[in-house]
């Protein structure tokens, strides 16, 4: 795993945020967000955006927020191209790092159950903790279960 780099996205980077988002989510799903949505973050001092590159292309990104101890993985996207190249841990252990670093020592995230990320996120010590049934109803009028997945604070 060499080339990669990671760096904070800015406004500017949003392009190259939105390009990675639209190759990385199945439109009949519908979990990608929009260009207004993901602005939205860049004017909130307690959430992130995390851009990874491969050389000059962007090839995946986190958006993540933090509230007291808890911190929240809100998307997580990585190239086609990119994937089973470890961009997605590299950004997994970025988003901790970076959130454990403003305090934060709880970690949750939640995703579609039948997608294939959960293997990524159990590799990284997340387990499930709760579900919804039925949550997301994706374009083709399929009812797909949420998951909420949580890595707890690590006793010393």
């Amino acid at each position: 795993m060499t080339g990669f780099r990671l760096a904070t996205a800015r406004v500017a980077d949003l392009s190259a945020v939105m390009r990675v988002m639209d190759g990385a989510f199945d439109p009949v799903y519908g979990e990608a967000w929009s260009a207004a949505q993901l602005l939205t973050l860049f004017a909130l001092p307690s959430a992130r955006v995390c851009l990874a590159w491969d050389a000059d292309l962007p090839c995946g990104f986190s958006a993540a927020r933090i509230a007291g101890p808890e911190s929240e993985l809100l998307l997580l996207a990585v190239d086609p191209d990119a994937r089973g190249r470890g961009v997605g841990k590299l950004l997994m252990d970025d988003w901790q790092q970076w959130a454990a670093s403003a305090g934060a020592d709880d970690y949750f995230l939640e995703m579609r159950a039948d997608n294939d990320a959960v293997h990524l996120y159990e590799a990284v010590g997340f387990s499930e903790c709760g579900r919804r049934p039925a949550y997301y109803r994706g374009g083709d009028g399929i009812l797909r279960d949420a998951i909420t997945m949580r890595r707890a604070p690590r006793l010393i």
